[in-house]
Protein backbone atom coordinates (compact mmCIF):
# COMPACT_ATOMS: atom_id res chain seq x y z
CA UNK A 1 0.00 0.00 0.00
CA UNK A 2 1.40 3.38 -1.05
CA UNK A 3 1.31 6.39 1.27
CA UNK A 4 0.08 9.68 -0.14
CA UNK A 5 0.74 12.72 2.04
CA UNK A 6 -1.77 15.55 2.24
CA UNK A 7 -0.84 19.13 3.04
CA UNK A 8 -4.22 20.04 4.54
CA UNK A 9 -7.48 18.44 5.56
CA UNK A 10 -9.72 18.12 2.46
CA UNK A 11 -12.82 20.31 2.20
CA UNK A 12 -15.89 18.11 2.61
CA UNK A 13 -18.43 19.92 0.40
CA UNK A 14 -16.55 19.28 -2.89
CA UNK A 15 -16.01 15.65 -1.84
CA UNK A 16 -19.72 15.14 -1.21
CA UNK A 17 -20.47 16.65 -4.63
CA UNK A 18 -17.81 14.54 -6.38
CA UNK A 19 -19.05 11.38 -4.71
CA UNK A 20 -22.67 12.15 -5.58
CA UNK A 21 -21.84 12.69 -9.24
CA UNK A 22 -19.91 9.42 -9.46
CA UNK A 23 -22.41 7.32 -7.51
CA UNK A 24 -24.80 6.45 -10.39
CA UNK A 25 -21.94 4.90 -12.37
CA UNK A 26 -20.76 2.51 -9.66
CA UNK A 27 -21.91 -1.12 -9.43
CA UNK A 28 -20.94 -2.46 -5.99
CA UNK A 29 -19.83 -6.06 -5.48
CA UNK A 30 -17.87 -7.73 -2.67
CA UNK A 31 -14.98 -8.86 -4.90
CA UNK A 32 -14.23 -5.42 -6.35
CA UNK A 33 -10.82 -3.81 -5.95
CA UNK A 34 -10.38 -1.10 -3.32
CA UNK A 35 -7.97 1.85 -3.33
CA UNK A 36 -4.41 0.78 -2.54
CA UNK A 37 -3.52 4.18 -1.14
CA UNK A 38 -3.20 5.29 2.46
CA UNK A 39 -3.79 8.99 2.92
CA UNK A 40 -1.54 10.55 5.56
CA UNK A 41 -2.13 13.97 7.07
CA UNK A 42 0.72 15.16 9.34
CA UNK A 43 0.77 18.13 11.68
CA UNK A 44 -2.89 17.97 12.68
CA UNK A 45 -3.92 20.42 15.39
CA UNK A 46 -7.39 20.73 16.88
CA UNK A 47 -9.50 23.86 16.42
CA UNK A 48 -10.49 24.40 20.06
CA UNK A 49 -13.61 26.45 19.27
CA UNK A 50 -14.89 23.74 16.95
CA UNK A 51 -14.04 21.13 19.58
CA UNK A 52 -16.07 23.06 22.17
CA UNK A 53 -19.07 23.14 19.81
CA UNK A 54 -18.71 19.38 19.32
CA UNK A 55 -18.55 18.79 23.06
CA UNK A 56 -21.67 20.87 23.66
CA UNK A 57 -23.81 19.17 21.02
CA UNK A 58 -22.70 15.68 22.10
CA UNK A 59 -23.00 16.23 25.85
CA UNK A 60 -19.31 15.99 26.76
CA UNK A 61 -17.88 18.26 29.44
CA UNK A 62 -16.29 21.30 27.80
CA UNK A 63 -12.81 22.52 28.53
CA UNK A 64 -11.30 19.08 29.19
CA UNK A 65 -7.59 18.82 28.42
CA UNK A 66 -8.13 15.59 26.42
CA UNK A 67 -10.16 14.89 23.30
CA UNK A 68 -13.45 12.97 23.64
CA UNK A 69 -12.98 9.37 22.54
CA UNK A 70 -15.06 9.92 19.38
CA UNK A 71 -13.48 13.21 18.28
CA UNK A 72 -10.59 11.72 16.25
CA UNK A 73 -13.27 10.28 13.96
CA UNK A 74 -14.17 13.89 13.10
CA UNK A 75 -10.53 14.64 12.28
CA UNK A 76 -10.22 11.54 10.11
CA UNK A 77 -13.53 11.92 8.30
CA UNK A 78 -12.32 14.33 5.54
CA UNK A 79 -9.46 12.05 4.39
CA UNK A 80 -11.83 9.08 4.59
CA UNK A 81 -14.32 10.97 2.42
CA UNK A 82 -11.58 11.72 -0.09
CA UNK A 83 -11.00 8.00 -0.46
CA UNK A 84 -14.69 7.09 -0.59
CA UNK A 85 -15.51 9.77 -3.15
CA UNK A 86 -12.68 8.74 -5.48
CA UNK A 87 -13.15 7.01 -8.80
CA UNK A 88 -11.30 3.91 -7.55
CA UNK A 89 -13.61 3.40 -4.55
CA UNK A 90 -16.10 0.75 -5.75
CA UNK A 91 -19.16 1.70 -3.68
CA UNK A 92 -21.48 4.63 -4.44
CA UNK A 93 -21.21 7.41 -1.87
CA UNK A 94 -24.90 8.26 -2.16
CA UNK A 95 -26.87 5.98 0.12
CA UNK A 96 -23.79 4.64 1.91
CA UNK A 97 -24.79 3.72 5.49
CA UNK A 98 -22.46 3.69 8.49
CA UNK A 99 -23.32 0.34 10.12
CA UNK A 100 -20.69 -0.13 12.84
CA UNK A 101 -17.52 1.25 14.38
CA UNK A 102 -14.78 -0.10 16.62
CA UNK A 103 -12.55 2.41 18.39
CA UNK A 104 -9.42 1.70 20.42
CA UNK A 105 -7.98 4.51 22.51
CA UNK A 106 -4.50 3.55 23.65
CA UNK A 107 -3.90 6.72 25.65
CA UNK A 108 -5.43 10.11 26.31
CA UNK A 109 -5.06 12.59 23.43
CA UNK A 110 -4.28 16.11 24.67
CA UNK A 111 -6.48 18.68 22.95
CA UNK A 112 -3.43 20.90 22.42
CA UNK A 113 -1.37 18.10 20.85
CA UNK A 114 -0.14 17.67 17.28
CA UNK A 115 -0.95 14.40 15.52
CA UNK A 116 -0.55 12.45 12.30
CA UNK A 117 -3.65 10.91 10.74
CA UNK A 118 -3.66 7.97 8.34
CA UNK A 119 -6.71 6.54 6.58
CA UNK A 120 -7.07 3.56 4.26
CA UNK A 121 -9.72 1.16 2.98
CA UNK A 122 -9.01 -2.29 4.39
CA UNK A 123 -11.35 -4.21 2.11
CA UNK A 124 -14.88 -5.24 1.20
CA UNK A 125 -17.18 -7.88 2.66
CA UNK A 126 -20.55 -9.32 1.62
CA UNK A 127 -23.59 -8.31 3.65
CA UNK A 128 -27.09 -9.74 3.50
CA UNK A 129 -28.26 -6.39 2.12
CA UNK A 130 -25.31 -5.56 -0.13
CA UNK A 131 -21.59 -4.88 0.26
CA UNK A 132 -19.70 -3.35 3.17
CA UNK A 133 -16.41 -1.46 3.09
CA UNK A 134 -14.06 -1.31 6.08
CA UNK A 135 -12.29 2.03 6.55
CA UNK A 136 -9.40 2.21 9.01
CA UNK A 137 -8.26 5.44 10.68
CA UNK A 138 -5.10 5.74 12.78
CA UNK A 139 -3.88 8.64 14.90
CA UNK A 140 -0.18 8.79 15.81
CA UNK A 141 1.63 10.90 18.37
CA UNK A 142 5.43 10.96 17.99
CA UNK A 143 5.18 7.89 15.75
CA UNK A 144 3.10 5.82 18.17
CA UNK A 145 -0.54 4.86 17.47
CA UNK A 146 -2.62 6.43 20.23
CA UNK A 147 -6.07 5.99 18.66
CA UNK A 148 -7.48 3.80 15.88
CA UNK A 149 -10.85 2.87 14.45
CA UNK A 150 -12.50 0.51 12.00
CA UNK A 151 -15.73 1.75 10.45
CA UNK A 152 -18.00 -0.30 8.21
CA UNK A 153 -20.10 1.35 5.51
CA UNK A 154 -22.87 -0.49 3.69
CA UNK A 155 -23.91 -0.03 0.07
CA UNK A 156 -27.32 -1.65 -0.37
CA UNK A 157 -27.98 -3.69 -3.47
CA UNK A 158 -29.43 -7.01 -4.47
CA UNK A 159 -27.36 -9.99 -3.48
CA UNK A 160 -27.27 -13.31 -5.27
CA UNK A 161 -26.05 -15.42 -2.36
CA UNK A 162 -26.91 -15.88 1.27
CA UNK A 163 -24.58 -13.71 3.36
CA UNK A 164 -24.42 -14.05 7.14
CA UNK A 165 -27.50 -12.76 8.91
CA UNK A 166 -27.23 -9.79 11.21
CA UNK A 167 -27.07 -10.59 14.89
CA UNK A 168 -30.39 -10.31 16.65
CA UNK A 169 -31.22 -8.49 19.86
CA UNK A 170 -30.70 -11.64 21.94
CA UNK A 171 -29.66 -10.10 25.25
CA UNK A 172 -32.92 -8.21 25.79
CA UNK A 173 -33.23 -4.59 26.87
CA UNK A 174 -30.62 -3.19 29.24
CA UNK A 175 -31.68 -1.27 32.37
CA UNK A 176 -32.99 2.17 31.39
CA UNK A 177 -30.91 5.08 32.69
CA UNK A 178 -32.35 8.18 31.06
CA UNK A 179 -34.84 9.41 28.48
CA UNK A 180 -33.64 12.09 26.08
CA UNK A 181 -35.73 14.45 23.99
CA UNK A 182 -33.64 15.14 20.88
CA UNK A 183 -34.19 18.50 19.20
CA UNK A 184 -34.87 18.80 15.50
CA UNK A 185 -31.75 20.87 14.90
CA UNK A 186 -29.27 18.32 16.29
CA UNK A 187 -28.30 17.20 12.79
CA UNK A 188 -27.50 20.77 11.74
CA UNK A 189 -25.61 21.52 14.97
CA UNK A 190 -23.58 18.32 14.78
CA UNK A 191 -22.98 18.92 11.07
CA UNK A 192 -21.60 22.39 11.81
CA UNK A 193 -19.29 21.04 14.54
CA UNK A 194 -18.13 17.93 12.66
CA UNK A 195 -18.27 19.10 9.05
CA UNK A 196 -20.54 16.16 8.11
CA UNK A 197 -23.39 18.02 6.38
CA UNK A 198 -25.00 15.05 4.69
CA UNK A 199 -28.48 16.26 3.60
CA UNK A 200 -30.25 13.33 5.32
CA UNK A 201 -29.31 14.90 8.66
CA UNK A 202 -30.10 18.55 7.99
CA UNK A 203 -33.75 19.09 7.07
CA UNK A 204 -36.95 17.06 6.52
CA UNK A 205 -37.16 18.15 2.89
CA UNK A 206 -33.65 16.99 1.99
CA UNK A 207 -34.08 13.81 4.06
CA UNK A 208 -37.23 12.91 2.10
CA UNK A 209 -35.20 12.88 -1.10
CA UNK A 210 -33.44 9.81 0.32
CA UNK A 211 -36.53 8.05 1.64
CA UNK A 212 -36.64 9.30 5.23
CA UNK A 213 -39.83 10.92 6.60
CA UNK A 214 -37.75 13.40 8.62
CA UNK A 215 -34.11 14.27 9.14
CA UNK A 216 -32.16 11.60 11.02
CA UNK A 217 -29.42 11.94 13.63
CA UNK A 218 -25.84 11.14 12.67
CA UNK A 219 -24.84 7.70 13.86
CA UNK A 220 -21.63 9.08 15.33
CA UNK A 221 -23.64 11.70 17.24
CA UNK A 222 -25.78 8.97 18.83
CA UNK A 223 -22.61 7.11 19.80
CA UNK A 224 -20.92 10.23 21.18
CA UNK A 225 -24.04 11.16 23.15
CA UNK A 226 -24.19 7.70 24.71
CA UNK A 227 -20.48 7.66 25.55
CA UNK A 228 -20.72 11.11 27.13
CA UNK A 229 -23.31 9.64 29.50
CA UNK A 230 -21.60 6.26 29.88
CA UNK A 231 -18.06 7.45 30.52
CA UNK A 232 -14.92 6.01 28.89
CA UNK A 233 -11.63 5.19 30.67
CA UNK A 234 -8.34 6.67 29.53
CA UNK A 235 -7.62 3.47 27.57
CA UNK A 236 -10.58 1.59 26.15
CA UNK A 237 -12.07 -0.44 23.35
CA UNK A 238 -15.46 0.83 22.14
CA UNK A 239 -17.68 -1.17 19.83
CA UNK A 240 -21.01 0.01 18.45
CA UNK A 241 -23.55 -1.14 15.86
CA UNK A 242 -26.01 1.28 14.33
CA UNK A 243 -29.29 -0.62 13.99
CA UNK A 244 -31.98 1.90 13.01
CA UNK A 245 -31.98 5.67 12.37
CA UNK A 246 -33.16 8.14 15.01
CA UNK A 247 -35.72 10.52 13.51
CA UNK A 248 -35.49 14.20 14.45
CA UNK A 249 -37.02 15.51 16.59
CA UNK A 250 -37.59 12.43 18.73
CA UNK A 251 -37.44 10.83 22.14
CA UNK A 252 -35.07 7.97 22.93
CA UNK A 253 -34.18 5.85 25.92
CA UNK A 254 -30.56 5.42 26.94
CA UNK A 255 -29.77 2.20 28.82
CA UNK A 256 -26.60 0.67 30.26
CA UNK A 257 -25.39 -2.13 32.50
CA UNK A 258 -22.44 -2.60 34.86
CA UNK A 259 -20.52 -4.78 32.37
CA UNK A 260 -19.85 -1.96 29.92
CA UNK A 261 -22.87 -2.47 27.66
CA UNK A 262 -25.06 0.40 26.50
CA UNK A 263 -27.83 0.92 23.99
CA UNK A 264 -30.26 3.45 22.58
CA UNK A 265 -33.92 2.58 22.02
CA UNK A 266 -37.11 4.35 21.08
CA UNK A 267 -39.11 5.88 23.92
CA UNK A 268 -41.39 2.85 24.04
CA UNK A 269 -38.35 0.57 24.34
CA UNK A 270 -39.21 -1.55 21.31
CA UNK A 271 -37.14 -0.08 18.48
CA UNK A 272 -33.42 -0.62 18.92
CA UNK A 273 -31.34 2.19 17.43
CA UNK A 274 -27.85 1.30 18.60
CA UNK A 275 -25.97 -1.22 20.74
CA UNK A 276 -22.48 -0.87 22.11
CA UNK A 277 -19.96 -1.76 24.74
CA UNK A 278 -16.93 -0.23 26.44
CA UNK A 279 -14.17 -2.71 27.29
CA UNK A 280 -10.49 -2.71 28.23
CA UNK A 281 -8.35 -2.55 25.08
CA UNK A 282 -7.27 -5.87 23.62
CA UNK A 283 -3.81 -7.00 24.65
Amino acid sequence: MADRYLTDSPALAPLFARGALRSPFKRPRPNADVPHTRLVLPGVRVDLSRLAAYERVCGFATGDDSLPVTYPHVLGFPPAMRLMSGSDFPLPLLGLVHTSVEITRHSALPAAGEYELAVHVEGLAPHRRGTEAVVVTEVRDAGQIVWESRSTYLARHRTGSAAPQAAGDERGPLPAVAEWRIAGDVGRRYGAASGDRNPIHLHPLTARLFGFPRAIAHGMWTLARCLAAHGVPRTALVRAEFRAPVLLPGTVRYAADDRGGFELRGAAGERLHMTGEVLPPAG
